[in-house]
Order: structure tokens, then C-alpha cells, then sequence
């Protein structure tokens, strides 16, 4: 897995296929095989580039010093976006991904060609509802380990405080292994992500929702209507907002489309980035 040093520390990243370059960004206490089912059906036609953010998942801690809040990961995905030389990549987020998304289209639109952004943290929903107890339970000292020790047992991440309000298929197991292991194989992971879980606050996204109104990037809201943690209604409010912004939405699906609807989400995402230039203002954008 090939792998890339910046200024806040090692990323390892999966990089497959050719063309245009589309980055994808995961959730929280995940990593980037979470795209494997759109990865699969857009490498043929896109270089797909997926990072494992440092979201308590990762398997190399950050340096000590490294900010990482939510800006502090969007200016890290924006160095990525340098450092890997991508010209006018397609950014997609999904779960806090979305939310680190939004950041860096507000902040660093530079090397941005196209915003994909699906159900996640939007507005002052960040973080949802059901895991506000989060930031809570990492200012103190060795809480969080124990609120995510009860997620090795399965039947407990069906539970909406776990993993069940993600999908409404089966979950996947084999995954959620992986990441807990990440979380459980390192303390200095695991102090990455208290870092991060003390960032997620309903303030963080509020200013860049604003800044999104002078965003002139070709945009594609994909929305899930079901999703019970992040409402298909921020989708439509981010629709008000982004210039020229297409909303699309899917069906059958919750917070993980590309998991609940692989085929209509890549068929989205490609027919998206085909009728699109990237870097042309929206009021440019090709109708699909």
C-alpha cells in the first residue's frame, strides 16, 4: 500500500485505475476500503485515490504536534492533493469525510475541479445526535477506549450508537474488525483520535456552509432520503447554497450509498464527472 509523508505525518493510500483523479474521503473509526464497491466500478474509466485519513482508523499514528481538528484534516487532504501533484481532482466525502470536504472547498479550492459530497456532517448536525457523547467521553482520560470496547462484540454494532444506522444491508464484519484493531493495535492511534473527536463540534462546518455560496466548482449533492443520521433536508439546503449545485437523490439507501447502492452511486458519480469540466464554474456545467 503505498504510502506518503507531509507535515502532519504518514497517509497510506490505495491508488487504482486511470484518468481524471477523483479522492475519496471516509467517516469516522473507518478507512478507505469503505469505497472498495465504487472504487471497483469507476477504476476502469478514473484513478481513484483513497487515503486512510487519521480519523482513529489508521494504522500509522500522526506526529504529536499534528492538528487535527477538522481544518487541521482538511489542510492535510489539501497537502495530500499537492503533494501527490493531482491537477483539478474530483473531491468526494461521505460521513465526517463530507464534512472534511466542505472544509476544503471552503479553504483550499485550489486544486478542486468537481465537489461530490453524500450524506455527513452538515451545518450544526456535526456531529449527529446519536454520538454527541462522544466529545464528552474524550476529554476524559481512557473513556473513549472503553465506549468502543463494546463495539468488538457484533451484536452491539447493529445498535444506532454503533454502526447499525449506517446501512441497511448486512454489515460488514470483516471491516470493522480491521478498524477497531487499528484503534485497539496503538495508543498514539488512539490518541489521534480523541484529537479528532474533541474537533467534531456543531460550530465547525457552520462558517464554511457560508463560504460554500462563492464555491464555483461543478458540485453533485448525492443523498441518501432514508438516512436517519444525516438528513437528505441538509442535502437540500446545501442545494440553496452552492451555486449551480446538482442534487440527486437515492434511494434505499442510508448514510453508506456506496455500500446500499453501489451501482446507482458510480453511475451518478461517472455520469457527474463526464458532463462536468473540471475547474469550470457551475454556471458552465454541461446538463447531464
Amino acid at each position: 500500500m503505498p504510502q506518503i509523508t507531509l507535515d502532519q505525518g504518514t497517509v497510506h493510500y490505495r491508488d487504482t485505475g486511470e484518468g481524471e483523479p477523483v479522492l475519496f474521503l471516509h467517516g469516522y473509526l473507518m478507512d478507505s476500503k469503505l469505497w472498495e464497491p465504487i472504487v471497483d466500478r469507476l477504476a476502469p474509466d478514473f484513478r481513484c485515490i483513497t487515503p486512510d485519513l487519521p480519523l482513529g482508523a489508521h494504522r500509522t499514528p500522526m506526529n504529536p504536534g499534528a492538528d487535527l481538528s477538522l481544518a487541521g484534516i482538511a489542510r492535510l487532504v489539501a497537502d495530500l492533493i499537492v503533494a501527490l501533484d493531482l491537477p483539478r481532482v474530483t473531491l468526494v466525502g461521505n460521513d465526517l469525510g463530507t464534512a472534511i470536504a466542505q472544509i476544503v472547498a471552503a479553504h483550499h479550492p485550489e486544486r478542486i475541479g468537481r465537489l461530490v459530497l453524500t450524506n455527513g456532517e452538515c451545518f450544526e448536525n456535526c456531529p449527529s445526535p446519536w454520538f454527541r457523547s462522544l466529545g464528552p467521553s474524550s476529554r476524559v482520560p481512557g473513556l473513549l477506549t472503553l465506549v468502543f470496547q463494546a463495539l468488538r462484540l457484533r451484536a452491539i454494532r447493529r445498535m444506532p450508537f454503533g454502526f447499525g444506522l449506517l446501512t441497511k444491508g448486512a454489515l460488514p464484519h470483516d471491516l470493522i474488525d480491521g478498524w477497531l484493531g487499528a484503534f485497539f493495535a496503538d495508543p498514539d492511534i488512539r490518541r489521534d483520535c480523541v484529537k479528532v473527536t474533541r474537533g467534531i463540534v456543531p460550530t465547525a462546518l457552520l462558517e464554511p456552509a457560508r463560504q460554500l455560496a462563492s464555491f464555483d466548482r461543478p458540485t453533485l449533492l448525492a443523498f441518501a432520503r432514508e438516512d436517519r443520521l444525516f438528513p437528505y433536508a441538509h442535502g437540500e439546503r446545501l442545494a440553496a447554497i452552492v451555486p449551480g449545485a446538482r442534487l440527486e437523490t437515492i434511494d434505499d439507501s442510508r448514510t453508506w450509498v456506496m455500500r446500499d447502492q453501489p451501482d446507482l452511486t458510480a453511475l451518478l458519480f461517472g455520469d457527474f464527472i463526464r458532463s462536468t469540466s473540471a475547474g469550470a464554474a457551475s454556471a458552465d456545467v454541461t446538463p447531464a
